[in-house]
């Protein structure tokens, strides 16, 4: 949403420079009408002189009357700059998302900036292997029909579990430096270990599914574009042999014969 307090005093110095124009406007109309109008009275085009340098001064006070109407009125308090900030930033996204290859884009950005968070700690090599893998498995998942569905949405429950895993198993370790002998450290590392595990059992799963790819892909018979260039290769091979026996000469025959 736009900044009401932007957009109050845009409006105002819009106003404000409309009357100025039509200010000056009327004020050139009303002159010339002054001087190109004959005492000896009015002809049609002294009228028109005359009508138009009217409207412009009426519009000239309607414009007047409206900025002064709007600067009665108290400006929309100002934004806090966390808020103005946080807004704009929804506003570049829905900018970018609305471009061909803006979803993807944010998604990379948004997968990088939050490896960074988890830099230097015991869940940022299991968080990578994890991106490694969902990435996989997404340009697995136009395959993954009929029987294969139900794992790809456990995939998907289990990649969100998993990092929401990583990012306690980051909490934890920061938490854990602020005291030496932190009673922390073994809740560490069992929370770890089950990220490990559970980004093991992912990779699994990520090999099994191109497992079923590969074999729903693979046919029982030869692929019939091999098929037709075989027999289009047959086919040639006996053209090339006909036009040879139709180029070799006749043997002249032998006299006495």
């Amino acid at each position: 949403m736009a900044d009401e307090r932007a957009r109050y005093f845009r409006r105002l110095r819009r106003l404000r420079n409309s009357a100025r124009r039509w200010s000056v406007l009327a004020g050139g109309l009303g002159g010339a009408a002054a001087v190109l109008t004959p005492y000896a009275g009015l002809g049609l085009p002294d009228a028109a002189w005359a009508g138009a340098a009217g409207s412009a001064i009426a519009i000239a006070a309607w414009r007047w009357a409206d900025h002064r109407a709007l600067a009665a009125v108290p400006a929309p308090p100002a934004l806090d700059p966390a808020e103005a900030a946080a807004r704009s930033r929804a506003r570049l996204v829905a900018a970018v998302e609305r471009l061909p290859v803006g979803p993807g884009v944010l998604a990379e950005v948004r997968r990088v900036r939050s490896r960074m968070a988890l830099r230097g700690t015991a869940a940022a090599e299991p968080w990578a292997r994890l991106d490694r893998a969902a990435l996989t498995l997404a340009g697995l998942a136009g395959r993954l029909t009929g029987l294969a569905e139900p794992a790809v949405r456990e995939a998907a429950e289990a990649d969100r579990s998993l990092r929401e895993l990583a990012n306690r198993v980051a909490g934890v370790e920061r938490a854990a430096k602020l005291t030496p002998q932190s009673t922390l450290d073994e809740v560490h590392a069992t929370l770890v270990a089950q990220l490990q595990d559970g980004v093991a059992a992912y990779e699994r799963l990520v090999v099994a599914a191109a497992g079923y790819v590969a074999e729903d892909a693979r046919p029982d018979t030869a692929h019939p574009a091999a098929a037709r260039l075989t027999e289009a290769t047959d086919l040639l091979h006996g053209v090339a042999s006909a036009l040879a026996e139709l180029r070799t000469p006749l043997r002249a025959p032998q006299p006495g014969r």
